[in-house]
């Protein structure tokens, strides 16, 4: 597994992510050596969305506002709803996405993740894959939507559904190691 021991990843939420897309990215980056910091327009406390009902309730480690990509090495984006639903309306959320796909730096986004990057308006010619639902909402901001477990694009990771996040954490290690991508 590579040492990201020196890598510092932002993972940037709303209320209601789905709990496992949010928990097995961030343990994994953890193993791997990397500081992780949960990053959300709200301060304190967010609860997750389990498959069907309220689950967990994380700690935000620093509040959008405050956040600076140039901090970190690579973002995470969560699915769930309401999450990246909520995230595509804030233009603070989308001007720090933003700045992610414009330097080059690694970006992950699972299952409905992917919802945000399309407010971007970065999509054009981008392979990607996200949940099935959201493939003509990718298409038409001129991504190249595909259906596989884990798709990556020049430093931007996705896949479709809890049931990809081994390889979707796997490959979002490698990409973070590997570090920007011109």
């Amino acid at each position: 597994m590579a040492d990201l021991s020196n890598k510092k990843i932002a993972i940037l939420t709303e209320e209601g992510f789905e709990q496992v897309e949010l928990t097995s990215p961030k343990e994994a980056l953890e193993a791997a050596g990397a500081t992780v910091h949960i990053i959300s327009p709200k301060s304190g406390k967010i609860k997750a969305w389990d498959k069907d009902k309220w689950g967990i309730e994380i700690d935000v480690d620093k509040n959008l506002s405050d956040a600076n990509p140039d901090d970190y090495d690579a973002l995470v984006l969560p699915g769930g709803v309401l999450n990246p639903d909520k995230l595509r309306q804030n233009k603070d959320a989308i001007a720090f996405t933003s700045a992610f796909l414009d330097e080059g730096k690694p970006l992950a986004a699972i299952c409905h993740g992917p919802q945000l990057l399309i407010e971007t308006g970065m999509l054009q010619g981008r392979r990607l894959t996200s949940y099935p639902s959201l493939q003509t909402d990718l298409k038409n901001a001129g991504a190249d939507w595909v259906d596989e477990a884990v798709v990556t694009d020049n430093g931007l990771v996705t896949s479709r559904t809890p049931a990809d996040l081994e390889a979707f954490n796997k490959k979002t290690i490698e990409e973070i190691s590997e570090g920007i991508h011109a």
